[in-house]
């Protein structure tokens, strides 16, 4: 019998530059315009969807963002033994319509840095966010990552790489060579840009 109401989900993987991540993406948004960085079980609350994931005892990290889950595994387990269970999981959890992102729970975390402007940023602060937002987000979250505004001072931009960024061995070249020249050029009190580690 054929159920109705419910769409058919269809999930594909695309690797990353990181060996450890694997990016699936889904045919529906999981978390519109926004994403959230799970890095453990206790962060996970804010997420149903991160914390049953974080049930395989193979996932240390969970980031969702848009249409996507970026997942990252311990380093023994080899991913063509595991993507066709999460590809299933995460197919049957959104078939049933389950909740991916609890909202008040994420007003209860600590804040995670952001990219929005806002009334108190000043003018170079604006600026960043703004090259951030509009040059580097679609550019990493094409390889299922995220970086995050953390703060600016004295010519130095800290950022926070999440996702498939976190770890990454790639990633110092994407922020020096990528995101700081880039940020150096267009915006020249930008000196420096270093990147936080979690």
């Amino acid at each position: 019998m054929i159920k109705t109401g419910n769409p058919v989900i269809s999930i594909y993987t695309e690797m990353t530059p990181n060996p450890e991540t694997m990016k699936f993406v889904a045919n529906k948004l999981l978390y519109p315009g926004r994403s959230i960085d799970l890095p453990d079980m206790e962060s996970a609350k804010a997420s149903p969807l991160a914390m049953e994931l974080f049930g395989f005892p193979f996932i240390k990290s969970v980031f969702i963002a848009s249409n996507f889950v970026t997942l990252t595994k311990t380093p023994e387990t080899e991913w063509s033994d595991v993507i066709p269970s999460i590809r299933q999981f995460l197919k049957d959890y959104l078939e049933e319509g389950k909740v991916v992102v609890n909202e008040e729970e994420i007003a209860a975390l600590k804040p995670q840095g952001s990219n929005e402007v806002s009334a108190d940023d000043d003018d170079v602060v604006k600026r960043i966010k703004e090259l951030l937002e509009n040059y580097v987000k679609p550019a990493v979250e094409m390889d299922g990552g995220a970086i995050q505004f953390k703060s600016y001072h004295d010519g130095v931009v800290n950022l926070m790489m999440q996702g498939s960024c976190s770890g990454c061995p790639s990633s110092m070249i994407t922020l020096k060579a990528g995101i700081e020249g880039m940020m150096k050029r267009m915006i020249p009190e930008v000196k420096e840009v270093v990147a936080e580690a979690e």
